[in-house]
């Protein structure tokens, strides 16, 4: 299950899907890979809904492969994010469904084939969509029984899929959109010890091909498998932080048949803030950025988050 927070007056973990709202921004431009998601697999009471928007600040550019047209990136972009989430009941076991429709302005210059080029464009990102369940150390509880759960190993699995829907134009190199599909499953262990949490993840992006990349051109990328480790301290009172990294391997592309020079190995680090409002509001507040990039999104990261949320018991 996606997210956690302490919900400040009786002690219930009432907050999800801040991480998974926040951290997708590299999906933006070409490579899905690159998100930072910390308490993705935690215990969280069934029957809850959550309304969730936010704002992300993304200032870098691209690391690009010698073969590439596109040279010297730097993009600025802002992006607005609503989501919804609910928490589910699946066979005994705490589940969750979610959604996440990005909108995004982005504007930057590069070189294209030795050519200074300028782009500004707004429209929405391909929306995300993903089911998850945890099999192992975190039963389906109501609110009122969370109260006395405590948390010591959790297993948990999670299947992503993004949809080509977000704004997309073949003329161009950068868009919000990657008119491709891709689906990401994932799993992950959570081991909490009194207030400190550790967890570790690994996944993996299967893309479909984009059939019409830049003038026409078929584009296919082999998968992009990442692991994720978050270090996770609970303050007491709702409140937590959150230090957290990512590593990326893979995602070589074909363009029209002929192989790329442009396997991803790339590492990102993070930080997540977390602070409760009131019995059912929370804020979220994230910073990361690029440690090691080989090909891909390379920018620096500011985001803030805010849920709200409603259903049984609250």
């Amino acid at each position: 299950m996606q997210g956690s927070n302490r919900n400040w007056r009786n002690g219930v973990d009432l907050s999800v899907g801040a991480a998974a709202v926040i951290f997708f921004l590299a999906a933006a431009v070409q490579s899905q890979a690159g998100e930072i998601e910390p308490r993705a697999y935690v215990n969280t009471p069934v029957g809850v809904h959550f309304l969730l928007a936010g704002y992300v600040h993304s200032d870098g550019g691209l690391s690009t492969p010698g073969s590439s047209p596109l040279k010297d990136a730097e993009l600025k972009i802002h992006t607005g994010i609503l989501a919804y989430a609910r928490t589910l009941d699946v066979w005994g076991r705490s589940g969750k469904f979610d959604v996440i429709l990005p909108f995004s302005d982005l504007s930057g210059t590069a070189m294209v084939a030795g050519q200074a080029r300028e782009r500004d464009v707004s429209g929405f990102n391909d929306p995300l969509l993903r089911f998850s369940v945890n099999f192992f150390g975190a039963p389906a509880l109501s609110v009122r029984e969370f109260a006395d759960y405590r948390q010591d190993v959790i297993l948990g699995a999670s299947v992503q899929l993004s949809a080509p829907l977000g704004q997309y134009d073949g003329t161009k190199l950068v868009n919000l959109g990657s008119n491709r599909w891709f689906v990401k499953p994932d799993v992950g262990i959570s081991k909490a010890w009194g207030p400190f949490t550790l967890e570790l993840s690994a996944g993996a992006y299967f893309f479909t091909r984009n059939d019409d990349y830049f003038g026409g051109k078929t584009l296919e990328q082999d998968p992009v498998y990442t692991a994720q480790a978050h270090a996770t301290y609970n303050l007491g009172r709702g409140v937590w932080v959150a230090v957290s990294g990512t590593y990326d391997h893979g995602g070589r592309t074909t363009t029209d048949g002929v192989r790329n020079d442009d396997l991803l190995n790339n590492s990102r680090v993070g930080a997540t803030l977390a602070l409760p409002v009131d019995r059912r509001n929370s804020v979220k507040l994230y910073a990361s950025d690029g440690v090691h990039t080989s090909s891909g999104n390379d920018s620096t990261q500011l985001g803030i988050l805010w849920q709200h949320r409603w259903g049984l018991d609250l």
